[in-house]
């Protein structure tokens, strides 16, 4: 199993196990942001949190940390995210680029002693909950308060980007990047609404096991799809067997029920890398003759989608933009 899709899986059976998260006032909430003792109490994954008001030291980890560069955060220290950095714009690369990494690309991965010596008053842990086992939260604590907000279903970043936002003092931030992605998804939306309301769409996704002989069926609400529905795409189906998290919106089928998961498809998205290519376990499954036959690829209507993994509002732009170019072929159709 691949470690892209592990982690996928991991991430799926955190709906089951986390916690709903959302910020939540005490009374110390109104005091005076200048005032470095002014404390709130922060629901999150790991429990009500009391935090600074106003952050001026911020650790981020896993989806915290696009989410907090983009918001603007007093970051201190980061864990590596580079799955994120084709998503990013330069000044947010660059951003990422100079902050101290104080953990690598897992959990496990924490270096402790990093993250005391960049002093931070408040850590942001965005893994799921159940890798929060791969922390030494009680460590952690000792150095600052904690919270964890971590990823639920796909299309709940939007949920949790706010609310790590919320945490670190930017929401103003946040609201700002919410809006211009709203703009846009609109501005596209309406570009596309005649042509897309008689289209039904499935798509095939990026996290199949060639070895196992599956490719990764993504419905409405997973990675592949959940910006694209932003925009008008109706993606038709669902999981046959429902499970937490990812599971409920994705699953693995082997390659020989691709006609029977595809056959009602008017048109069809699929994942590729950030340069256009696709990844192998795509590769793999547009080679097949069965992919080939199929009723919307044979209408030339398969259309590649890269940037399908924003899990914020401005790298969502990406994918926006992505989907633009991609949705124009059926224009011409």
């Amino acid at each position: 199993m691949s470690s892209r899709k592990s982690w996928r899986i991991v991430g799926a059976l955190a709906l089951g196990l986390a916690l709903t998260a959302t910020g939540c006032g005490s009374g110390d909430e109104a005091a005076d942001k200048s005032d470095k003792s002014a404390t709130r109490v922060f629901k999150a994954d790991n429990g009500d949190i009391t935090i600074p008001t106003d952050p001026k030291r911020v650790v981020a980890t896993g989806y915290a940390v696009p989410v907090l560069i983009e918001a603007d955060a007093a970051l201190v220290g980061i864990s590596s995210w580079k799955r994120g950095i084709p998503m990013m714009t330069d000044e947010d690369r660059a951003t990422y680029e100079k902050l101290e990494k104080i953990a690598g690309e897992t959990a496990a991965e924490t270096n402790y002693e990093a993250v005391a010596a960049v002093k931070p008053d408040l850590i942001v842990i965005g893994v799921p909950a159940p890798v929060l086992a791969d922390v030494d939260i009680k460590r952690l604590e000792s150095i600052a308060p904690v919270v964890a907000i971590g990823p639920t279903l796909p299309d709940a970043w939007r949920e949790q980007s706010r609310q790590q936002s919320d945490a670190a003092g930017r929401l103003d931030n946040f609201e700002t990047n919410k809006k211009a992605y709203e703009d846009k998804a609109k501005q596209v939306s309406d570009k596309y609404k005649d042509v897309l309301k008689d289209l039904k769409f499935g798509h095939l996704g990026a996290y199949g096991e060639v070895g196992a002989g599956e490719f990764h069926r993504e419905f409405a609400g997973s990675w592949g799809t959940n910006v694209a529905v932003d925009l008008g795409v109706q993606y038709y189906g669902e999981v046959k067997k429902k499970g937490a998290g990812s599971a409920a919106v994705s699953e693995y089928p082997s390659i020989e029920e691709l006609p029977a998961s595809f056959s009602e498809a008017d048109a069809i998205t699929y994942t590729v890398q950030a340069d256009g290519t696709p990844a192998e376990s795509v590769k793999y499954v547009l080679d097949t003759e069965l992919w080939k036959n199929l009723p919307a690829v044979k209408a030339g209507k398969a259309i590649p989608v890269p940037y399908t993994e924003a899990v914020t509002y401005t790298s969502a732009l990406k994918t926006i933009d992505a989907l633009d170019k991609a949705l124009a072929t059926l224009l011409e159709n």
